[in-house]
């Protein structure tokens, strides 16, 4: 995939995001994988409204997040890239719906799920399975999110809630990490009004 291709992708999945309230402002951002060896993400750029955004809008960052192509990349691609890199995903998605920061104000040390048919398409069995959602708290630092994100990896929970931040989900393209992230914030939503 080149950037322009993964720029289409990335526009289309922010517009969606957007219009149900996930990425209000210039929030949120998203990431593809396009190259593995080395690995080479396409990153929303920073500081725009992601409901704007076009094929254009993306830079080519690499592991630790240095922008390789013209652009600002977003302030976490750092993040994603180690996540990526980590977890062997192909798509990371960052988005700042309100149930994943309550849920970590009321469980800071991990949100725990159970019992829910919704864990299916969370990629985990709807009974006798116990998920935990690692909770770290935020920081501007990305290496020490990164560590922090890694301290708590577990490869069967495809999802990390940063305290007072937002939501990161992913997977091994944008369609599964946004169908992670929908069922995983309607677990959330449940568990909070329940």
């Amino acid at each position: 995939m080149n950037l322009s291709e993964a720029g289409s992708l990335l526009a289309a999945e922010c517009a969606r995001y957007a219009s149900i309230g996930w990425m209000r402002g210039t929030s949120g951002n998203l990431s593809v994988v396009v190259g593995t060896s080395p690995l080479r993400l396409a990153v929303t750029a920073s500081g725009l409204d992601k409901g704007e955004m076009t094929s254009s809008d993306v830079v080519l960052i690499d592991a630790s997040g240095a922008a390789l192509s013209q652009g600002v990349p977003s302030a976490e691609a750092g993040l994603h890239g180690r996540i990526a890199a980590v977890s062997g995903a192909g798509a990371v998605v960052h988005v700042h719906a309100l149930a994943p920061v309550l849920a970590a104000e009321r469980w800071p040390s991990g949100v725990v799920l159970r019992d829910l048919e919704m864990l299916k398409g969370f990629g985990r069995s709807a009974h006798d399975d116990v998920v935990t959602i690692p909770v770290v708290p935020n920081s501007q630092d990305m290496t020490v999110l990164g560590d922090a994100f890694e301290a708590g990896y577990r490869a069967d929970t495809p999802a990390l809630i940063v305290a007072r931040h937002g939501l990161y989900v992913w997977g091994s393209d944008l369609h599964q990490a946004r169908h992670r992230t929908e069922c995983l914030e309607w677990l959330l939503r449940f568990i909070i009004e329940t």
